[in-house]
């Protein structure tokens, strides 16, 4: 019975509940593998001492140390970040190891690099857990999906912020104070920005893209927008349109150029992404034989993203005792076969639109805003004007039909420049699966 021995760097939340995993289910790993996985070493410099119960794993503070270890067959990284990060599985590959990591950051903006360096050494870089915590998204993508084109994907990719958007629209509650209780009670970090302003969904959305595409892409090039602006009379006005709002990654083939964007986005009620709730993440992919993929379930937390990572460790101490490393690639596609692909300008994307205008309560306004749209191509599909309730603006709602980008915003710079608008205004886009790109 062979051993395939693991180096831990990094005993955090998901370290220790890959830990937690490889210890309670080393009977059934057994069984399905017929090897012995075990984590024979874990790095790190913030604990003294590991639980009792893992008093065969020793530990230490030299990752360097441990990467050179010509025991250790597996190294997996979970301290996240860039640096020392990539320093850690860049020396690894180099020593010849087989690399695990859930550091979504490191491989969207280093993974180029990283992939290139993993199949010049001959060795596997898993990282299941990268995108979707404990759904096994990657393994979809890169197995289940092989004989696919994939012509879209589309999913709700963290759960910080879909937790908060979900209080939002069920309790009627700011931002603000929901960003609170999320960081209260450790659904949110201290500094929430990857998570509220879109940046952790951008990298998880690009590592998606490069393996669902065969391309070269980094998160800096996807157009990214929060949901720090959006308040609780947007979620009741959705909720008119019969929407609910979602942080949605996006992106469509068009052979020739690809769309990469995550933004808030008014979801109907009657798609099944709207019901996605509470922490929960879901990620849906079209292809051209299989049709619509829905993959659903927890997109973090200690034991579902560990029971991630440990997949991946299995797969590769599978491949170590078969003698097939490398049999499937790590992006799904051959090196020699990931290209550069167009990213689909912003401006030339249409689908329809909601606007919320603060305006003075004055006969004419309305008239004056519609002109506006009308010379800019923009047709409205409904107004919801609700009267004020006290002295001020009043918000003037408007749904359009589908409008290209760079037509909504010449338009709305023309309606923010009026006397009678008083601030700018909130535009938030409306999903329409038949959106169209315009040459």
């Amino acid at each position: 019975m062979k051993t395939i021995n693991v180096g831990l760097i990094g005993f955090g939340t998901v370290g220790s509940g890959l830990a937690e995993v490889l210890l309670s289910q080393q009977e059934r790993l057994l069984q399905r593998s017929g090897l012995t996985v075990r984590l024979a070493r874990v790095a790190d410099i913030m604990i003294s001492e590991l639980p009792a119960r893992f008093a065969d794993t020793e530990l230490t503070n030299d990752a360097e140390g441990m990467i050179n270890d010509p025991d250790i067959d597996i190294i997996v990284e979970l301290i996240g970040g860039i640096q020392p990060a990539k320093t850690f599985v860049m020396d690894a590959i180099a020593a010849g190891k087989h690399v695990v990591t859930a550091n979504k950051a490191l491989l969207s903006q280093e993974g180029k690099e990283i992939f290139a360096a993993a199949a010049a050494k001959g060795v596997e870089v898993g990282f299941e857990a990268s995108v979707g915590g404990g759904i096994p998204v990657i393994k979809s993508l890169k197995e289940g999906l092989v004989a696919n084109k994939i012509l879209s994907i589309m999913g709700i990719m963290n759960g910080t912020a879909n937790y908060i958007l979900t209080r939002m629209t069920d309790e009627g509650i700011a931002f603000a104070d929901v960003l609170k209780d999320a960081q209260e009670l450790g659904f949110a970090e201290a500094d929430p920005t990857y998570d509220i302003e879109g940046i952790d969904t951008a990298h998880k959305l690009a590592i998606l893209m490069t393996m669902a595409y065969g391309m070269n892409i980094t998160h800096d090039e996807i157009a990214t927008e929060g949901i720090s602006q959006i308040e609780p009379m947007d979620i009741e006005f959705a909720r008119e349109f019969g929407c609910r709002i979602k942080l949605l990654a996006i992106s469509r083939n068009h052979d020739d150029n690809v769309e990469a964007r995550v933004h808030p986005t008014m979801v109907p009620e009657s798609h099944l992404l709207s019901s996605i709730n509470g922490a929960y993440n879901a990620i849906h992919f079209t292809g051209d034989t299989v049709g619509n993929v829905l993959l659903y379930g927890p997109g973090a937390g200690k034991l579902p993203t560990g029971s991630a990572v440990a997949a991946d460790v299995v797969d590769i101490a599978r491949d170590i005792a078969a003698g097939s490393v490398g049999r499937v690639p790590s992006l799904s596609y051959l090196p020699g076969e990931i290209r550069d692909i167009a990213i689909t300008p912003m401006e030339k994307l249409s689908c329809p639109w909601y606007f919320r205008i603060s305006a003075k309560d004055e006969p004419g306004v309305l008239a004056a805003i519609a002109g506006i749209l009308s010379r800019h191509g923009i047709s409205i599909e409904s107004v919801i004007q609700k009267g004020r309730q006290q002295s001020g603006p009043v918000s003037i709602v408007i749904s359009t039909h589908t409008a290209q980008e760079s037509s909504v915003l010449a338009a709305l710079t023309e309606i923010d420049a009026l006397e009678v608008v008083s601030l700018p205004t909130v535009k938030i886009r409306m999903l329409d699966e038949t959106a169209s790109f315009e040459d």
